[in-house]
């Protein structure tokens, strides 16, 4: 049963810039559907729209089967949402943040404290519930951030970009966290940078780039669907344009080779049994006398079906969350 639907959703800010150009998409109860693109592809803004914070120029879209832009209340009470920045209180304790948030939600006083009791053992926050917020480390911040998102027991969980900003081992174990979520009924609905995390994490996903999706399906029906192997063929840094497209060309007409794309000085082409046919591809590039400065051989990755329907590589642009300090003065 879908419990998020868009329909031919559009959304054209002042000045004629279309953030979001005809998107449409279905989240099954249950799933970890993944939202993948790079800044600017339209991510957060369709997630702006699904959370009641943004109407929609054009389109519809449906949580729990009520229109996002008829009945902005009821879809709020539905769902959580946890966006690119952390939304705690740097002066609260753990606790006193989420008392609050259950408050701001209806909870009485005592629903809300018991709550903010089960969401910090749920966290692993507990042994920290009553030290600020503000001396919290980044992961714990954005443990917290989600546990606020979670007070009313929502059943769609929106988290936009929750791991930016975070070192590998947070990351990781945030990832854990959500699954363990997920198993317990959440659904969730995630926009990422992270091709490795939407691999991990994701049922299903859908890739974005200018504001229109370009592909969507399972992480490993999309990585079959390249069609083989994928082998990258890095030339020297003073190669030149021009020793990049006779690479291009030489690979093109290797037989198996399809999808042949170039970025920065490597060229990357899907290579149909790869194991079998690499040795024909080097001595092509051989007799060409083209300057190889590595050669792979790999099985796709949802970065190579990225490159496959954007034409790029997809580039993190990280985001450091302030420090403590910069916090402080802010405050002063």
């Amino acid at each position: 049963m879908a419990i998020l639907e868009a329909q031919d959703l559009v959304k054209i800010y002042p000045g004629g810039v279309k953030a979001v150009d005809g998107v449409g998409f279905t989240v099954e109860e249950g799933e970890i559907f993944g939202f993948l693109g790079p800044n600017g592809a339209g991510k957060t803004t369709t997630i702006r729209m699904g959370v009641t914070l943004l109407a929609p120029t054009s389109g519809r879209i449906v949580v729990d089967g009520i229109d996002v832009t008829q009945h902005p209340e009821e879809v709020r009470r539905r769902i959580g949402y946890a966006a690119q920045a952390v939304g705690v209180d740097d002066d609260l304790t753990a606790r006193e943040n989420l008392v609050l948030q259950g408050r701001l939600y209806g909870l009485s006083s005592r629903q809300a404290a018991a709550k903010a009791a089960e969401l910090l053992e749920v966290i692993d926050l507990a042994d920290a519930a009553d030290r600020r917020a503000g001396t919290f480390s980044g992961g714990m911040r954005k443990r917290l951030d989600l546990a606020q998102a979670l007070v009313h027991h929502p059943r769609l969980l929106f988290l936009d970009e929750p791991t930016t900003g975070l070192d590998p081992q947070n990351r990781r174990a945030l990832w854990n966290y959500l699954r363990g979520l997920n198993e317990s009924g959440v659904t969730i609905f995630l926009t990422t940078q992270y091709l490795e995390e939407a691999d991990v994490l994701c049922g299903r996903l859908a890739i974005i780039d200018h504001g229109r999706i370009k592909v969507e399906g399972a992480p490993a029906r999309l990585k079959a669907g390249l069609g083989g192997d994928m082998v990258t063929v890095t030339l020297p840094g003073e190669a030149g344009d021009g020793a990049l497209e006779r690479t291009r060309a030489v690979l093109a007409a290797v037989p198996g080779c399809h999808d042949v794309t170039t970025h920065d000085s490597a060229v990357t082409v899907v290579l149909e049994d790869g194991a079998a046919q690499l040795a024909g591809l080097v001595r092509a590039l051989d007799a060409a006398q083209v300057p190889v400065a590595r050669l792979e051989l790999a099985e796709p990755t949802l970065d190579d079906v990225f490159l496959r329907y954007t034409g790029e590589r997809l580039r993190v642009e990280e985001v450091k969350p302030p420090n403590l300090m910069m916090r402080r003065r802010r405050r002063s």
